[in-house]
């Protein structure tokens, strides 16, 4: 029996690339034409992450709340959890994302959002620019092709890499430690799905 310290990630993954691919695309057929409404929230969340309007905040974080619940039962339960048992899990936690984001909607008393900082506002921007318009395109530039692409609310990982960028964009929460505690669940799904891809090329 071959020492713990020989394994690679890759000999963990429970289903080849080929497999995850063709779960890719068949979800994509299958929530067709739902990419199209994914991407109209998408906009939509751009401009509110922009504007400085009263309630754009709670707005905001209603329509991630919806996108985050959506993922998490149409992705993850109903499709992942057929090649990788960890997905439920998964579920899971996109449902309790929701439901914190569903919170910041229902308790948010401010009557207009914070200005982020120049900083922050940047680099949220670029997070969530690649999130909703970009991240498609990646795979296409891998040489997938366009039925294989991975769309912000219809995928975990242009959701949680734009929901991160719409965040720190918008200023919401006004909170630091809501900011950091709504930027949990993102990270690690963020980090799960590159540990996939990383396990996935090697």
């Amino acid at each position: 029996m071959s020492e713990w310290w020989t394994y690679r990630l890759s000999d963990f993954l429970m289903f080849s690339p080929k497999t995850y691919w063709r779960l890719i695309e068949l979800y994509n057929r299958d929530v067709w034409p739902a990419q199209l409404a994914a991407l109209a929230a998408g906009l939509v969340s751009l401009w509110l992450a922009g504007t400085r309007r009263a309630g754009a905040g709670r707005v905001l974080a209603a329509l991630l709340a919806a996108v985050w619940l959506w993922v998490g039962w149409a992705f993850h339960w109903q499709h992942y959890a057929t090649i990788n048992w960890a997905a439920p899990y998964f579920a899971a936690a996109f449902g309790i994302q929701a439901a914190l984001l569903l919170g910041l909607c229902i308790l948010s008393r401010d009557a207009h959002p914070p200005s982020p900082g120049v900083v922050a506002q940047n680099l949220g921007w670029l997070l969530a620019v690649t999130g909703v318009l970009l991240y498609p395109l990646g795979g296409l530039l891998a040489g997938r092709p366009w039925t294989q692409a991975e769309v912000f609310g219809i995928t975990p990982d242009p959701t949680a890499l734009a929901s991160l960028g719409l965040l720190l964009a918008s200023g919401q929460p006004p909170s630091r430690a809501l900011r950091y505690l709504l930027a949990i669940i993102p990270t690690l799904s963020l980090l799960v799905g590159a540990a996939t891809l990383w396990s996935m090329a090697g």
